[in-house]
């Protein structure tokens, strides 16, 4: 049985981090000294392989939990532990063949990537076998510690960047397709501010292409005569500021990766020095090396999700006894098996897999003749992004960064870095195929050949910037470049807000271009949005009853900063949430919630894809999805629509505040207030570079945000600082649990420590790990 909660229970899982363990396979002894913050910084005289070793030990000493659960999450199995709400993403993780594709890619690494992979399994089995005491979630589950082997480490990587980008917008078109017809249809995309701002080149603007509708003509047809009506029904910002330009004198990189706010974080900071390298930066539990963010001394690098088209989605017809699906050439058999997944405290869940040649049905029954199939850069390519990894720690230049992460493909980035010759510069760090601009919009006919892919796009071709000439690098998941080039990239990516304002900011401040303004600008709270909103509100009369005209006036008189001690932003949100729920009725819309096209785990509510629709069909005056309702009508229904909510108001940080939940606490309420970390108000929003999302289907509690935030100094190492949403231990009873979470609430942060002599003297936990 699992112990009485109490904070006894949760010391007693903590693992010592003290004195000498003995570490089997080390060559050399490798010193472990923690921080005040708990931060470890490892360092062996020995060489990669020491060094990694020593990684996965004590990955494992703070995040064991984690990982093995991001591991049974990739291999389907985290229904096991969790129960029932798991299941579904367990059922797409055994579709999609993330056991095999990682096997498959382990097998596929040079000899460096696979000793690396190797030495870090190596290393969390040695923790498993020091006789540490086990993290408290396993004694809560009554569990034991699965072994890693290599290969498991990629099976993390790839489910932490599973799907994101553009399957959800192509399954969202689809599935309106029917009941909107193509025009309005193609009108589904993520607002574009106006203008798209541009990643290459930096600081330009362009229109969008809109959907060829002729081009996509035998999709439509595909969809509409193939699928009939069913009767039932993430962002981050960096910026890189070159010596000229920065305050410093040296280049500054500096940024904040956005995601959902899981316990533990997806993230946690680390240091690892061996006769190689000497990195530090932040570490992916489960992953050795420095996957997204580091410096080594010599160039500093970070990434943000580029949106760069790397699946799509083959609308598949099959035969009488769906044994085969139809291609160019005609019928090709597809492959089936049938799988089970565990379920914690219910009944197994048996299924059938079929696999057509572009990839794994996702939605529909091919007994039905048609169905959905996914083809994606993340499974159907031999992947060697591990083949990088080593390459990008030794890395001297920028230049030679970029060239280390040649053939880089589990999920797509702008990898943006600064050297100590004073270079800063861009990279798409991507694998995207060569295939039509149609392919971005909807599923696509999958009997069609035009529709298949054509290669790889090369290294070489994809976009890049070196040292531009106004010395400043942006990127915030806006457009990477014009439509109409050479190659197609990309359909959908987020409005253009978050870049914009840093962008602006760094033009017209000199102090923000420095480490200390790079904190002032991840705190930054204008939202251009708000502006819009509040623009057209000025437009309308002011209406005759007083709750709406007040709600009304007291919006005009805002400042559009979503600023956590102030009530306006909450009611911002109330009238933006009534207006968008107006959109939802009038366009019919709503009615497609639980369509099996928007069922594909985690799933698309019709509300959350309409509220970043909204502001473009706004802007344009463009009311054709209102049902004959103007724009001005809209507006003045949402203001009576929200004005009883809105006048109680309570300050915006207050309604914001994140509910940080450990995946256990659902299972275990009586344990719920010792694992779930503390929060605090916040303010921003997703419009906001300060970008603490909300999902409009839910409440007002931040659900996303800045998981890290850091700023280079690069150069002046010692300058450089960062801090972590909630800490960097895993163990609910480490003081180093929560700790940093005030810290990074204030949009602050504290000191990145790189040179030995200073850490040694801050060092409050010493660890020798002996061969």
């Amino acid at each position: 049985m699992p112990p009485t909660p109490g904070y006894e229970a949760l010391r007693a899982a903590l693992p010592p981090l003290d004195g000498t363990l003995p570490l089997p396979g080390l060559r050399q002894p490798a010193t472990v000294l923690r921080d005040r913050w708990g931060i470890p910084h490892i360092r062996t005289e020995g060489g990669a392989e020491d060094a990694f070793r020593a990684q996965g030990f004590v990955h494992a000493q703070d995040r064991l939990f984690q990982m093995e659960l991001n591991r049974r999450r990739a291999l389907g199995r985290s229904a096991e532990w969790i129960g029932a709400p798991a299941a579904e993403g367990d059922i797409l993780a055994r579709r999609l063949g993330v056991e095999e594709a990682s096997r498959r890619d382990f097998a596929a690494l040079g000899a460096e990537a696979q000793a690396m992979l190797a030495a870090y399994a190596a290393g969390v089995n040695a923790f498993l076998d020091s006789g540490a005491p086990l993290p408290i979630e396993y004694t809560l589950l009554q569990a034991v510690p699965e072994r890693w082997e290599g290969w498991h480490a990629i099976a993390v990587m790839r489910r932490l960047g599973l799907l994101m980008g553009s399957v959800w917008f192509k399954l969202w078109r689809a599935a309106a397709l029917p009941l909107l017809g193509a025009e309005q249809a193609a009108k589904l995309r993520y607002d574009d501010g106006g203008k798209d701002l541009l990643l290459v080149p930096p600081g330009a603007e362009a229109q969008r292409l809109e959907a060829d509708l002729a081009a996509l003509r035998p999709a439509i047809e595909a969809l509409l005569g193939g699928a009939p009506p069913d009767a039932t029904g993430g962002g981050s910002n960096n910026w890189a500021v070159a010596p000229a330009q920065s305050s410093t004198g040296r280049p500054v990189v500096a940024g904040d990766p956005h995601r959902v706010f899981e316990i533990p974080n997806m993230y946690a900071q680390g240091h690892l020095a061996c006769a190689d390298f000497d990195v530090v930066g932040l570490t992916v539990p489960g992953v050795p090396g420095f996957p997204h963010f580091a410096h080594n001394g010599q160039v500093a690098y970070c990434v943000t999700h580029a949106f760069v088209d790397i699946h799509d989605v083959y609308l598949e017809r099959f035969d009488a006894d769906a044994q085969n699906a139809l291609g160019p050439d005609g019928w090709v058999p597809v492959r089936r098996r049938q799988d089970r997944i565990q379920v914690r405290g219910g009944a197994a869940r048996d299924f059938e897999v079929v696999e057509t040649r572009h990839g794994p049905v996702i939605a529909g029954d091919p007994a039905s003749g048609t169905a959905l199939a996914l083809r994606s850069v993340q499974f159907a390519e031999t992947d060697l992004s591990f083949d990088c990894l080593p390459r990008m720690l030794r890395a001297p230049t920028v230049e030679a960064l970029f060239e280390a992460t040649r053939g880089w493909g589990l999920i797509d980035h702008n990898l943006v870095a600064g050297d100590l010759d004073g270079h800063i510069g861009h990279q798409i760090r991507a694998l995207v195929p060569r295939r039509p601009r149609a392919n971005g919009w909807l599923p696509v006919p999958g009997w069609q050949a035009e529709a298949d892919w054509q290669g790889m796009i090369a290294h070489k071709d994809m976009p890049r910037v070196m040292d531009p000439a106004e010395g400043l690098i942006v990127t915030a998941n806006n457009r990477v470049a014009a439509d109409g080039g050479p190659d197609y990239l990309c359909t959908d990516c987020h409005p253009p807000y978050r870049a914009q304002r840093v962008l602006a900011r760094l033009r017209a401040a000199p102090e923000a271009r420095s480490v200390e303004g790079a904190a002032s600008l991840h705190g930054d709270t204008l939202s251009l949005n708000a502006l819009l909103f509040r623009e057209k509100l000025a437009g309308l009369p002011a209406p005759a009853e007083p709750e709406p005209a007040a709600l009304r006036q007291r919006l005009l008189d805002w400042d559009g900063r979503m600023s956590a001690e102030a009530s306006a932003p909450a009611a911002y949100v109330v009238f933006r949430r009534a207006l968008t729920a107006i959109l939802v009725e009038r366009s019919g819309l709503g009615g497609l919630a639980g369509h099996p096209m928007l069922a594909v785990s985690p799933g698309v509510p019709p509300i959350n894809q309409l509220w970043w629709t909204l502001p473009t069909l706004l802007r344009e005056d463009d009311a054709s999805l209102l049902d004959g309702l103007s724009w001005s009508e809209a507006l003045a229904e949402a203001l009576r629509r929200a004005a009883p909510e809105a006048a109680g108001a309570r300050p915006w940080g207050e309604v914001h505040r994140p509910h940080l939940t450990h995946p256990l606490s659902p299972l275990f309420p009586d344990w719920a207030a010792l694992l779930d970390p503390p929060s605090l108000p916040i303010g921003g929003d997703m419009d906001t570079v300060l970008a603490t999302g909300f999902f409009a289907a839910g409440g007002n509690a931040a659900g996303y945000g800045a998981l890290a935030r850091y700023a280079f100094d690069v150069g002046a190492w010692e300058n450089s600082r960062w801090s972590v949403f909630h800490g960097t231990s895993g163990h609910p009873g480490s003081p180093h649990y929560a700790d940093q979470h005030p810290v990074w609430a204030g949009t602050a942060m504290v000191q990145m420590l790189y040179g030995w002599e200073g850490i040694q003297a801050q060092a409050v936990w010493r660890q020798m790990l002996a061969p």
